[in-house]
C-alpha cells in the first residue's frame, strides 16, 4: 500500500503504475478528492484571491467542475470511443484524474515575482498532461492518442455546459 506522498509522486512523473495503484484502490478516492482540493486551492492562491468566500466558491466550483468532466470522460471513453478492454467505472476515473491534479498545487507559486505566470501556465499544462494518462490508465487503452481524443472531447463539451452555465448565471 503506497503513501499519500508517494502517489503523488508518481502521479507528478505521469508513472502508468501509479495511476493503476490509484485506479484499483477504492481507499484512494477520498484521497483524490483531498488532491483535487489542493489543486484547486492552490490555484486560487496563486491566481491572487486572497477574499475566503470568493477561495471556497472556487473550491467548490472546481469540485463540481471535476466531477462533471469525469462523467463526461466516462460516458465518452466507455461508449463512444471504447478500446476493445476498456473496462471502467466512475471510481476508477474519479481516483485517477483526482490524483492527475497533483501538478496543479504547484499554481500557489504563481503568486512568485516576475515567473509566477509561467509556473503556474508550466503547472496547468502539466496537469493537462497528466489527466490524459490518468483517462489512458483508467479506460485501459492501448493508445496515448485515443486519451487525448476523449479527454478534448469531454474538455470541449464541459467547457461549452460550464460557459452556458455561467451565462445563465449572470
Amino acid at each position: 500500500m503506497s503513501t499519500l506522498t508517494s502517489r503523488l509522486i508518481g502521479s507528478a512523473q505521469l508513472s502508468s503504475q501509479s495511476y493503476e495503484e490509484v485506479e484499483t484502490d477504492p481507499s484512494a478516492s477520498v484521497q483524490a478528492v483531498f488532491v483535487v482540493l489542493l489543486s484547486s486551492l492552490g490555484a486560487a492562491l496563486g491566481a491572487g484571491v486572497h477574499d475566503l468566500s470568493r477561495t471556497v466558491t472556487l473550491l467548490l466550483v472546481a469540485i463540481v467542475s471535476w466531477i462533471i468532466w469525469v462523467l463526461l470522460t466516462l460516458v465518452i471513453g466507455t461508449q463512444l470511443l471504447p478500446d476493445e478492454n476498456t473496462r471502467a467505472d466512475f471510481g476508477q476515473l474519479l481516483r485517477t484524474t483526482g490524483f492527475s491534479s497533483t501538478p496543479g498545487i504547484l499554481r500557489v507559486f504563481g503568486l512568485v515575482p516576475v515567473v509566477g505566470h509561467l509556473i503556474f501556465a508550466a503547472a496547468t499544462i502539466w496537469m493537462l498532461f497528466s489527466f490524459v494518462i490518468a483517462v489512458r490508465q483508467a479506460l485501459d487503452y492501448t493508445s496515448t492518442a485515443r486519451a487525448l481524443a476523449v479527454c478534448l472531447l469531454g474538455w470541449i463539451i464541459h467547457g461549452v455546459v460550464l460557459f452556458g452555465f455561467v451565462m445563465t448565471a449572470v
